[in-house]
């Protein structure tokens, strides 16, 4: 099962693979890039068992996740990955995760490839409205979110028991019918 393909001016989001499971272990591990992330990697057979338990997830399955490798167009390369989770009551709204590698970060992939998946969401797959949840400590993600064109939702003090503390969350959305696709 190999999903869609999207590409994007510099990048090619597919169908995060095992081939891709030391990449994935080498950022996810970075103390600070696994900080905000759920999935932080100790080994690289976790990278890969991660992968595995994904892979069999079909693209547009409510109440599961489908991940996305981040791919540079020139050389395939692996620059980080992004998800999308289609909601399981509600398959008309997506949330979306993404992370990228440090040696990646501050060079535009982050919002190409966030402004890809979503365009993807609302244009081609007809979805109502995507998401993401981010903790407001994670100040490069919150700028990301509002520059694609997401705006604020909710911020929910200490409603988040993650990693031994109580964290706030903040939600961010975007309908179909504001999209512009920045």
């Amino acid at each position: 099962m190999s999903g869609p393909e999207i590409l994007t001016q510099r990048l090619r989001l597919s169908r995060l693979v095992a081939i891709d499971a030391p990449a994935l272990f080498e950022y996810r591990s970075d103390t600070e890039v696994c900080r905000f992330q759920s999935f932080s990697p100790g080994s690289l057979a976790d990278a890969e068992s991660f992968i595995a338990r994904i892979e069999a997830n079909g693209f547009d399955t409510p109440g599961t996740w489908f991940q996305f490798a981040i791919r540079l167009r020139e050389s395939d390369l692996v620059v980080g990955d992004i998800g999308a989770h289609f909601v399981r009551n509600d398959p008309r709204q997506v949330e979306i995760g993404f992370t990228v590698s440090p040696a990646y970060q501050r060079q535009g992939f982050g919002s190409e490839s966030v402004s890809g998946l979503i365009s993807y969401l609302l244009s081609d797959c007809g979805k109502h409205r995507v998401f993401a949840s981010v903790d407001p400590r994670n100040e490069s993600s919150v700028r990301l979110l509002r520059r694609v064109g997401m705006r604020e939702e909710a911020h929910f003090r200490q409603s988040l028991w993650f990693k031994g503390e109580w964290v706030d969350d903040m939600v961010f959305g975007v309908l179909e019918s504001e999209w512009g696709g920045s």
